[in-house]
């Protein structure tokens, strides 16, 4: 698929991976819509930021994990822009505790936000897709729902249903010309790891990520851009994790 002049929705898209992607797929010659809770001067930077690459942007405000803000946000992107070509679910957050203590509300917030988010957003976007005989849809999971992560039952459990929400729904669309993927980065500086401590920081870079250093966003933008231009990939996981989930030791 050629980027040039299609529409593409990011969920999440004023933030972090988010933002990046909304960016490069914007220098890639696509007309963007962000997703984001907040209509912050860093929003509304990144939204200028696309407009002085000559590119269309609209910028949405929602909480996709309401379904009917979902419903709307994809609705919303294709009266302002003319259509969805590209979607890119990116929204999401930490969820953290153990099976025994995490709180039940955070277990459903998980799904809402992850899953939950990515069926509605999917079933309104996807006849736009129809229409034109093209599309693509993608993913943002997680390493943490490739392998076992302690103490974040919650998001590692809605994490790994992404993986395979993607193949199931790449081989539903697949005589449509709808491409699925779905990718699982690993540590990538965000806010989402503001919490970290140095003390982790160190251990990460020294033992636990055989490339010895942190993703970007950009990083994780460029493969996501990737999936969305090829038009021989559908189905699949790519993970970015510097090699952090495929070690032994």
């Amino acid at each position: 698929m050629k980027l040039d002049g299609k529409v593409c929705l990011i969920t999440g898209g004023t933030k972090g991976i988010g933002a990046a992607t909304a960016l490069e797929l914007a220098r890639q010659g696509a007309h963007v819509a962000i997703n984001g809770r907040a209509a912050d001067d860093e929003a509304r930077a990144l939204k200028a930021g696309i407009e002085a690459l000559g590119r269309n942007c609209h910028l949405h405000i929602a909480d996709v994990s309401v379904p009917e803000q979902a419903v709307e946000c994809v609705e919303a992107t294709a009266r302002a822009l003319g259509g969805v070509d590209v979607l890119v679910h990116s929204a999401g957050g930490p969820a953290p505790g153990t099976l025994l203590d995490v709180k039940p509300e955070d277990w459903y917030r998980a799904f809402d936000i992850h899953i939950h988010a990515a069926f509605h957003l999917c079933r309104t976007a996807i006849p736009w897709m129809k229409k034109r005989r093209e599309g693509a849809i993608v993913f943002v999971s997680s390493v943490a729902g490739v392998r076992g992560c302690p103490g974040a039952i919650a998001y590692g459990v809605a994490k790994g249903a992404l993986p395979q929400f993607a193949r199931s729904l790449a081989r539903d669309l697949a005589d449509d010309n709808i491409r699925v993927n779905c990718v699982s980065p690993g540590i990538i500086r965000t806010r989402f790891h503001a919490a970290m401590t140095p003390e982790q920081a160190k251990l990460n870079l020294e033992k636990r990520i055989p490339l010895h250093r942190e993703g970007t966003p950009e990083d994780v933008a460029a493969v996501i851009a990737m999936l969305a231009a090829n038009d021989f990939i559908t189905g699949e996981n790519l993970v970015i994790d510097g090699g952090m989930s495929m070690r032994i030791v």
